[in-house]
């Protein structure tokens, strides 16, 4: 297959490869063996597919069961399996690597003017310990399951027959490596590979989102190894860590989950408002109102999500005075979130708005965060948090922060991209409808959980008093729907990958270096080292840009 001999804006001629990332070397070895980030983020993003459809399978058994107020669908110890299970595969094989290992894989480096990540060899390794993870994680569903919620919660993790929470922390252990090295890869790409003229200032706020997120993963992953290995040691040899009786403080446990847990909720949640730090430029046709503000949240986020564990310990016997701290932390936090929500809001002002597929989904990002977020204020003032915090209420509330607000973030940056991952189309009327049906089967699945919550209605029950059905039901039938809206995507955009129209290299005019080259990208991403020597959204160098095409070819 001969080259194409182009015309570079300054007249010199450059030899453009007709191979690209998914053709070159198309073989099954080739793929599981290559350094492209290109590729290593579509094996993620395979990967994770299949184990999201795992958990959502796990999550309609939760529904089936709860239909009813009886545990009639299942014993309530393999209730107890199920839905932590479903904690686990969702929190630890989806929602954390999403967004990062898929589309900050895939573009990270394209953003910023680099051929790859600095370390491709530890990007694929972290692609293997994330299977290895994910393998584990199976065999222990296939082994009999565990039942400690997916918190491990002492002492049932450490003094429960079950040995299965063994094999599920080795899992949990495995992956957080792999997330380890996703983190100092990105944190090293971004410091040391970019191109010319990209100064910090002109990055995309979507890198600045994952430098964030990846100092989150680097620092606050090993805390969870270490607890991981506390539990594994006292259950298998008596250490005593968490035992009281051996001179163990049943909370530090509690202290060591939640120091790494609660900023693992920023990990996942800050890559994909970077998602939408794009969409809203590109469908608005604006920069985004206060850069420098958004990008510096992104960092605040990271430092602030540090100093708010204790929120989850508010009934677990910690000093009022600790509660009392902790709570304006927690409100402080919720300060550079609200200057994100705010500052889109002034982006879409007067612009030049359309309502593109990823754009239905940032929509729909911003109203289910911004609910998932005001109801965080009830659960950070320990008066309403002591009353909610073991009913549903809380599910619902990470529901739509995690799954609402993070769901439809990677919804619509898998939307934006794929003409770019893939060089097709997909079709637009279908994927609009599989947005508004998402919102409305999630709204409807998770919003009775409010209610329910409020009303009294504990967490983690197979059965429940007969009054609260209603709701149940409403809810089970939201989660249909729900279902409904995630398979829509896998069907059309596999459909797309033979018969969607060819999408050409920058389909949305949107102003990013991914889009200055091919779709789908050459194997380096670019001909030649690009120049940075304009702002990022800077829609008018786009329209300059235009305008020298057509001159040249004048």
């Amino acid at each position: 297959m001969s080259d194409t001999i182009v015309v570079l804006p300054d007249q010199r001629t450059a030899r453009i490869p007709k191979t690209n990332y998914l053709t070159k070397e198309n073989g099954l070895l080739s793929w599981l063996l290559t350094g492209d980030h290109k590729r290593i983020a579509i094996l993620y993003l395979i990967s994770i597919t299949c184990f999201f459809f795992v958990g959502g399978a796990l999550a309609g058994l939760i529904r089936l069961e709860l239909l009813t107020p009886q545990s009639d669908l299942m014993a309530t110890d393999t209730y107890n399996k199920v839905f932590t299970m479903h904690g686990v595969v969702m929190i630890f094989l989806f929602l954390v690597p999403s967004v990062p290992a898929t589309l900050g894989n895939f573009f990270i480096p394209m953003m910023i003017g680099a051929k790859d990540l600095a370390l491709p060899k530890v990007n694929l390794l972290s692609w293997y310990l994330y299977m290895v993870g994910g393998i584990l994680v199976l065999y222990t569903m296939v082994s009999g399951g565990v039942d400690t919620g997916w918190t491990f919660t002492t002492p049932l993790s450490t003094h429960y027959v079950n040995t299965n929470v063994l094999s599920t922390g080795l899992a949990v252990f495995v992956a957080g490596f792999s997330s380890i090295f996703t983190g100092l890869n990105f944190i090293v790409t971004i410091h040391k590979m970019r191109a010319p003229g990209m100064t910090w200032f002109r990055m995309p706020l979507f890198v600045w989102a994952h430098y964030a997120a990846s100092i989150l993963m680097v620092l606050g992953t090993p805390v969870l190894a270490i607890a991981i290995v506390l539990v594994a040691l006292e259950r298998t040899i008596g250490i005593g860590v968490f035992d009281p009786t051996k001179g163990g403080d049943p909370l530090l446990f509690q202290h060591l989950f939640w120091f790494y847990s609660h900023p693992a909720v920023y990990i996942m949640i800050l890559p994909g408002m970077g998602v939408i730090s794009e969409t809203i430029s590109t469908f608005s046709r604006k920069r985004v109102f206060g850069y420098t503000a958004v990008a510096f949240s992104s960092v605040a986020i990271a430092v602030f999500g540090f100093f708010v564990w204790a929120h989850h310990m508010f009934i677990m016997g910690i000093s009022n005075y600790s509660v009392l701290i902790f709570s304006l932390l927690t409100m402080l936090v919720a300060v550079p979130s609200a200057i994100k929500i705010f500052n889109w809001t002034f982006t879409l002002y007067k612009g030049s708005i359309t309502f593109e597929t990823p754009m239905l989904y940032t929509f729909g990002f911003m109203g289910l965060f911004t609910i998932g977020g005001l109801t965080g204020v009830f659960l950070g003032t320990s008066g309403t948090d002591i009353h909610l915090t073991e009913t549903y209420f809380i599910v619902a509330h990470f529901h739509f922060v995690m799954v609402g607000g993070m769901l439809m973030a990677f919804l619509a940056g898998i939307h934006f991209w794929w003409p770019k991952m893939t060089g097709r189309m997909y079709p637009e009327k279908i994927s609009q409808l599989a947005a508004v049906v998402t919102f409305i089967g999630f709204n409807l699945t998770f919003f009775p959980q409010f209610i329910l919550g409020t009303l009294g209605m504990p967490r983690r029950y197979a059965s429940y008093p007969p009054e609260f059905q209603i709701l149940n039901v409403f809810s089970t039938a939201g989660a249909t729907i729900l279902g409904v809206g995630y398979l829509l995507p896998v069907l059309y955009l596999t459909w797309s990958l033979k018969y969607g129209a060819i999408a050409g290299n920058n389909p949305w005019q949107a102003t990013g270096l991914e889009w200055q080259t091919q779709s789908p990208p050459l194997t380096e991403n670019f001909v030649e080292l690009p120049i940075m020597d304009h702002e990022a959204y800077d829609y008018d160098w786009l329209e300059r840009q235009k305008e020298k095409e057509v001159a040249s070819v004048g």
